[in-house]
């Protein structure tokens, strides 16, 4: 839907967000995190649809926490109760739900469920999570940098594993907020083109640097942040062991730590696979910012919920 306000609109990629509505969210979700019983009330009697079609810690608890927090409440949806696209169509769940609730937030595999919810549901649709982009990851991510850099057009982030939808949309969100991003991947797993060349086209405009390389250490040299994922997503489990030797160049250790700034963060959406795509002495290190970056995934969507759902 194309509004002028933010409210009613859907949020399936980062770039249904442009950069002053991305600061937009980010100072409501430093406020509400300074001062959350100021917005207790502020979704009274909204209810979102959580629909999860593959399993989550944060994603669940935060969305679930969050709406909540804002006076609101969520019905949680499972893969057994729906059985999206299989039991009943995604047009038909869209259309049911928009008659039921007042927003929905969709955790999925393809891309295309939640844009086929988005197109159909007259409700604000959230992207929790699709193989193409983790939006509300991302943004909660840059976030967490602008805690320690206030200036986020000089902040420098690598990003070392797999091409995949946390690295599409922290590139799209580096290209937003004109940050630089390096982007470290195995030949034959890099970002989608497509999701490349979409973020340079606006990088043009806000100054933003984006790197895609091979070498990991060409991308973590001198970064103010250095950021990681698992080798193998959900639904890569046969390419796991594949994955291991191929990525293993790409761990993120005290070695190639060393080549970024000396107070470099290092940041991992989580769910982390110790031993494999970091070691234990960098993700518990003091310069680990990963548990606040899953806590500031409750602030950052409860500011995304108030924004879409509010009157």
């Amino acid at each position: 839907m194309s509004k002028n306000k933010i409210s009613g609109r859907d949020f399936i990629s980062v770039f249904d967000f442009t950069t002053e509505e991305i600061w937009k969210v980010f100072k409501l979700a430093k406020s509400m995190k300074s001062n959350p019983k100021k917005y207790r009330r502020s979704l009274d009697g909204k209810i979102m649809a959580l629909i999860f079609e593959k399993p989550s810690l944060r994603t669940r608890v935060t969305f679930d926490v969050g709406i909540k927090q804002l006076g609101g409440d969520s019905v949680y949806l499972s893969p057994l109760e729906i059985n999206l696209g299989k039991r009943e169509s995604v047009y038909d769940v869209a259309k049911n739900l928009e008659r039921m609730v007042n927003g929905i937030m969709v955790r999925t595999f393809g891309h295309d469920v939640a844009t086929g919810l988005a197109d159909a549901a007259s409700i604000p649709v959230i992207n929790g999570l699709t193989d193409l982009e983790h939006p509300c990851q991302a943004l909660a991510d840059f976030f967490t940098i602008w805690e320690f850099h206030k200036d986020l057009k000089k902040v420098k982030l690598a990003f070392v594993g797999d091409g995949n939808n946390v690295a599409h949309s922290l590139i799209l969100t580096a290209a937003r907020l004109g940050a630089e991003i390096r982007i470290a991947t195995p030949q034959g797993f890099e970002p989608k083109k497509n999701v490349v060349d979409m973020a340079k086209n606006v990088a043009k405009k806000t100054g933003s640097k984006i790197l895609i390389t091979n070498d990991p250490v060409e991308a973590v040299k001198n970064v103010d942040a250095v950021y990681t994922d698992v080798w193998a997503s959900m639904g890569q489990e046969k390419e796991a062991e594949q994955r291991k030797k191929i990525f293993y160049p790409y761990q993120v250790n005290i070695n190639l730590m060393k080549y970024a700034k000396k107070n470099a963060l290092f940041m991992h959406c989580l769910p982390a696979h110790r031993g494999e795509e970091v070691t234990d002495e960098v993700i518990d290190s003091k310069n680990s910012v990963v548990f606040q970056e899953a806590e500031n995934r409750l602030h950052v969507q409860k500011a995304i919920m108030h924004e879409l759902l509010r009157d």
